[in-house]
């Protein structure tokens, strides 16, 4: 179940605001000034939150520009939800930080749209970083190939030669070739090319060599 904080001193509309969420299936959270939400961001995280502009103490825009300083805060979505519907208002709530800007008399059909569109956002947000995470961290698999093999792969990756691969490895030309045919059969590759492209794609690096020493 989402979670939405809606900042409000007006406890008619937040009793409105409420029921119309809770009949979407949101948990609901009130809070009457952005220094009250703020107590309540501190204490629990919320999928997206809905305030007013005016209000005693701190307003909606300081309550927005401390939320998105904050490291708790600063991706949460915030729909601002006021009676300031001057051009200039707008561009400052969307300046500080918010992602979208409702003035009122509001359709609660569209603030309904606005909050589920901001939840959608986030996910696939978060969904794509989770990506990012997972394949910057992510080992690749060992490679299917034995240890002589391994090791003709690397210099292949290197750029070399059979003949170079020979001298560096003290094979023969016909066993490097058939370690290179065993190589493309194994990975379904075709050519040499088609093997550098592959180690860079799938995240695999040249393992360090130990120094054998004299």
């Amino acid at each position: 179940m989402n979670t939405v904080l809606i900042v409000d001193d007006d406890p008619v509309l937040q009793m409105a605001l409420t029921r119309r969420l809770q009949a979407q299936d949101f948990e609901v959270i009130t809070a009457a000034s952005g220094q009250e939400a703020l107590d309540v961001l501190r204490a629990r995280p919320v999928d997206v939150v809905v305030s007013d502009v005016i209000m005693p103490g701190m307003d909606g825009f300081e309550f927005c520009h401390r939320l998105r300083s904050s490291p708790e805060g600063e991706m949460v979505p915030f729909i601002f939800l006021s009676s300031l519907g001057e051009l200039n208002n707008r561009v400052q709530g969307h300046l500080i930080g918010a992602d979208d800007y409702l003035v009122k008399p509001f359709s609660a059909h569209e603030l309904m749209a606005k909050v589920k569109g901001a939840i959608a956002r986030s996910q696939r947000l978060h969904n794509a970083l989770e990506r990012m995470v997972e394949q910057t961290t992510a080992c690749p698999a060992p490679l299917p190939l034995t240890p002589a093999e391994e090791r003709v792969f690397w210099e292949v990756v290197q750029g070399y030669t059979n003949k170079q691969i020979g001298e560096h490895l003290f094979l023969s030309p016909r066993t490097v070739q058939t370690h290179l045919s065993n190589m493309l059969t194994k990975l379904s590759l075709e050519n040499r090319s088609q093997i550098v492209r592959f180690a860079f794609e799938q995240g695999y690096r040249m393992p360090e060599r130990s120094g054998t020493g004299t």
